[in-house]
């Protein structure tokens, strides 16, 4: 029995009271609508600590479940490959055997425990990740210790890797989209850059187990290292990490701030670009580009409202042209490439083969608009709130929070927590009128190449 206000109820007829004495809300008043821009989003902070070689370590302990993410993050990219695709396909055959375990035997134990082990290759860093319980952390750091310091790239793992990047090759080359994202990247950094270079057919016959063993002593046995970790950490995560990796002969990943400034223009005689990779092709894979500013650049965050005011998200001018009103894609977008060195701003999307032209007209219109027109404040407060949810999105648990402190960190942003704070109020404050001087500053016609390849 339980007694309210002097009065005693048996439990039954407890919840009926409750129900119908309890203040309802009046649906006659609307509730108070607040936009995204109106909040204070507050960066949470991270730990930082060095293992006893040097190692630096970025930490966020959060969250509810007994769960952990582990980024290690190698200075191991293709900008220091001697021989085209040797990164990439050291990076893949980490886990394929050392001396001590199999192929098979590396991934039974960690299937055993229910972890989730990944690896990575980009143009400066290399990566191998660990999802698992906080509480199997213990038996699963040795095998990733012994696959950073045994990894021994059995042949016959060799040849399986080459044989199925040549099918998965030979497949994406009949695709129009796969060849323009490559040839585009060409022209804007060269065919040579670590931004550049593609795989073929001939850098993967070319792949040998001796470049790739040398490539693996010289970047990941002694190499740089940075390590991320997030989730619900034990409380002996640095004393773990330390016995594990501490003692390797590995050295810091601390990238040096890189400041470069948007390329030259274009040569207008080769701005324009059309291939045919597929006679018999209905549709055309449009991609427009321009050197664009990195994120070090004074003008990079406002670059960023601009961007997506332009292509930037589903609601933007290009989406709303020639998606919605003339039906010539399924949509279009325009992003910055997030390189660490150098970057562009790029339009892409596919369309018919027969409309192709007509929509490179409607975005160089568009184009000209944000040149000559100010943007209304309706509009900007639509991305602006777009803007600030993304960022919500991005701050969405430790595992997307310890994601950005990576991005700062691996970018030579020295204060993140600046950073982050000075984005949030560019979102907020920047007018139409510093957004009408980016766009005649950047989005002009002949500033960007522009490539059909249908």
């Amino acid at each position: 029995m339980v007694k309210v206000a002097g009065i005693l109820f048996v439990p039954a007829t407890f919840a009926s009271y409750k129900q119908k004495n309890r203040k309802m809300p009046d649906r006659s008043i609307p509730p108070v609508i607040h936009h995204a821009v109106e909040f204070d989003l507050l960066l949470p902070e991270c730990k930082r600590f060095s293992l006893d070689n040097g190692v630096p370590v970025l930490a966020v302990d959060a969250g509810v479940e007994e769960v952990l993410q582990i980024e290690w993050v190698f200075e191991a990219g293709n900008a220091f490959e001697n021989a085209n695709m040797v990164a990439g396909a050291t990076n893949h055959l980490l886990k394929n055997g050392t001396t001590t375990r199999s192929a098979f035997e590396i991934n039974e134990q960690i299937d055993y425990y229910g972890a989730y082990l990944n690896r990575s290759c980009y143009n400066e860093t290399a990566m191998v990740s660990l999802h698992t319980l906080s509480k199997h952390l213990p038996k699963l750091l040795p095998v990733v210790t012994d696959i950073f310091t045994h990894s021994n790239f059995p042949q016959e793992e060799l040849n399986i890797f080459v044989q199925n990047s040549r099918q998965r090759l030979s497949v994406n080359l009949r695709k129009s989209d796969f060849v323009a994202n490559r040839e585009m990247d060409v022209i804007l950094y060269g065919k040579d850059h670590p931004y550049g270079k593609y795989s073929s057919f001939e850098s993967l016959d070319a792949l040998d187990r001796d470049h790739i063993t040398d490539f693996y002593n010289q970047y990941y046995k002694m190499g740089k290292l940075a390590i991320f970790v997030a989730g619900k950490l034990p409380a002996d995560i640095a004393e773990q990490l330390n016995t594990a990796f501490g003692h390797l002969p590995l050295q810091g990943l601390r990238p040096a701030k890189v400041l470069v400034e948007p390329g030259s223009k274009p040569v207008p005689e080769s701005r324009v670009i059309r291939m045919e990779n597929d006679p018999a092709g209905v549709q055309g894979s449009i991609r427009m580009a321009m050197p664009y500013a990195n994120r070090h650049h004074p003008d990079f965050q406002k670059l960023q409202m601009l961007n997506n005011v332009f292509g930037g998200y589903f609601g933007s001018r290009l989406m709303s042209n020639i998606r919605e009103d003339k039906g010539y894609t399924y949509g279009i977008q325009s992003y910055i490439q997030s390189h660490i060195g150098q970057s562009a701003l790029v339009i892409s999307t596919e369309a018919g083969r027969n409309v192709c032209e007509a929509a490179i007209k409607e975005v160089y219109y568009e184009m000209k608009q944000l040149r000559e027109e100010l943007i209304d404040e309706e509009e900007l407060l639509l991305v602006r709130n777009y803007m600030i949810g993304s960022i919500l999105g991005t701050l969405d648990g430790p595992f997307q929070i310890i994601g950005r402190w990576k991005s700062y960190y691996l970018n030579g942003i020295s204060d993140g927590q600046a950073y982050f704070n000075h984005a949030v109020e560019n979102i907020k404050k920047v007018s139409a009128g510093e957004l009408l001087e980016l766009a005649n500053k950047y989005l002009h016609e002949d500033h960007f190449y522009e490539m059909v390849v249908v």
